[in-house]
């Protein structure tokens, strides 16, 4: 089991090593890119229930004097829009200004271009079990980190 531990975490290295010297937003500062990319899959999933500053850092883990000064920087540039919840004045929703968020839309669509080629190298039939396998991982990271 120890070789199988040694071997995993040297393929989680080197996938990570690849996404972080790759920069998968190269012109947006990376905790600004997961943002976007959290409103941006919110939004196409639940227009209608738009996420808090409290929801992204649930999701991101972030500390919320870190993702206060995201979200500022992101407001000045015009990435994100900002509203008071009419149910409850206290909350502030958040969207993602596509309008102004053509950066982030065409380093998403590179990303997905990227996923494509590895997904075609690693061949139609085993598609299916590497996404199946990478929201497995993910669940389980989740629940136990």
């Amino acid at each position: 089991m120890k070789e199988k531990q040694e071997e995993l975490l040297e393929y989680w290295l080197r996938i990570s090593t690849a996404i972080n010297n790759e920069r998968m937003v190269s012109e947006m500062p990376y905790n600004e890119a997961l943002i976007c990319n959290l409103l941006y899959r919110n939004q196409r999933r639940q227009p209608e229930e738009p996420v808090t500053a409290t929801d992204l850092c649930r999701m991101t883990r972030m500390l919320k004097s870190q993702m206060n000064r995201t979200l500022s920087s992101m407001e000045k540039k015009g990435l994100i829009q900002k509203e008071r919840s009419a149910k409850d004045k206290r909350r502030v929703l958040l969207r993602l200004n596509l309008e102004r968020a053509e950066v982030y839309q065409q380093q998403h669509e590179k990303i997905l271009s990227i996923i494509d080629t590895l997904l075609e190298k690693a061949g139609k039939e085993q598609v299916e079990e590497i996404v199946r396998l990478f929201g497995r991982i993910a669940d389980i990271a989740e629940s136990e980190l």
